[in-house]
């Protein structure tokens, strides 16, 4: 994680230092941080910086961790658990914790003064998990209950395509707020979510 914040902030200080001599060609640039859930119960947190260009097109660099159960996970699984105290304590429920590392492209779409619209499509690397089950007898020893089904995970990494759109409001010309949808599709998991996002950077306020 650590690794991915250090390479958003590079990103951000080398373009916005890119973006103070090229003022003809950028407009807006800022870094975002985002959280939010997904299909599947899934949670979400994003880590991103995007470009906004004078043409009203736009680029993006996001990282998403989704944490989210697998998308074929039994309908009739139970968790194991152990008791303690008589008291049941569950086993983690089985879980995909993807990693998707996002290339995209769009368009800008002024709203008003202080907020804007954005739609983009890019390509993905994509790092998650699969699993197979197999349905089990239920043992136990008086202290732990096993599960009824058994999991077999396998970490897979491969490419996908990913939708954005979100719209932004510029609280200062350094903060603002937003809110937005996304979709990845990918052959291990295709997860759809929503997010809401802090962005700090060139926000460049029109001038009433």
């Amino acid at each position: 994680m650590k690794t991915i914040i250090s390479l958003a902030l590079f990103l951000f200080f080398a373009t916005a230092s890119f973006s103070q001599t090229k003022e003809t060609s950028i407009k807006k640039f800022y870094l975002e941080i985002a959280g939010g859930g997904s299909s599947q119960n899934g949670s979400v947190a994003e880590f991103a910086v995007q470009a906004i260009f004078k043409n009203n097109w736009t680029a993006s660099f996001s990282y998403h961790n989704i944490d989210m159960n697998p998308k074929n996970l039994p309908a009739d699984y139970k968790q194991g658990y152990t008791l303690f105290i008589l008291i049941p304590i569950p086993d983690v429920l089985p879980s995909n914790n993807m990693n998707v590392f996002s290339f995209s492209g769009g368009k800008f779409f002024s709203a008003g003064r202080k907020t804007w619209f954005t739609t983009e499509a890019g390509l993905s690397i994509v790092n998650g998990q699969t699993y197979s089950f197999t349905r089990q007898p239920v043992t136990n020893n008086g202290l732990y209950f096993s599960s009824n089904y058994a999991a077999k995970e396998e970490r897979k990494t491969t490419i996908g395509g990913m939708l954005k759109a979100d719209f932004n409001w510029a609280i200062l010309r350094f903060l603002g707020l937003g809110a937005g949808v996304f979709a990845n599709f990918n052959s291990i998991q295709s997860p759809v979510g929503f997010q809401v996002k802090l962005m700090v950077g060139k926000l460049n306020l029109k001038r009433k």
